[in-house]
């Protein structure tokens, strides 16, 4: 991997981290960071994130994410990182699935 080629990090959040604003957080994280991708809440309670960057970039948005919103109790943070695709434009959030 070059320096400043493209990324994707796929993360599942878990713990308390829906309805304490975590979605939020991300967006927030994320439009400072400049990143690309979304934020969803999933079923099971847990918060997924997939962004793309440069590695540091992301590495940035992976501490962010292992403390959540002061509301937020973190318990466990599943990382995956990936091959960029550069199919998103912004940030946004997703429906609950």
């Amino acid at each position: 991997m070059t320096e400043g080629e493209k990324v994707r990090l796929q993360t599942i959040v878990e713990g308390r981290v829906q309805g304490v604003g975590f979605r939020a957080f991300v967006i927030d994280k994320a439009n400072d960071l400049e990143l690309t991708g979304w934020v969803g809440n999933r079923w099971d309670g847990s918060v997924e994130v997939v962004a793309e960057s440069d590695r540091p970039t992301l590495d940035k948005l992976l501490g962010a994410l292992r403390k959540g919103p002061r509301a937020a109790y973190v318990t466990q943070v599943k990382s995956e990182w990936q091959t960029a695709t550069g199919e998103f434009y912004g940030f946004s959030v997703r429906s609950t699935y």
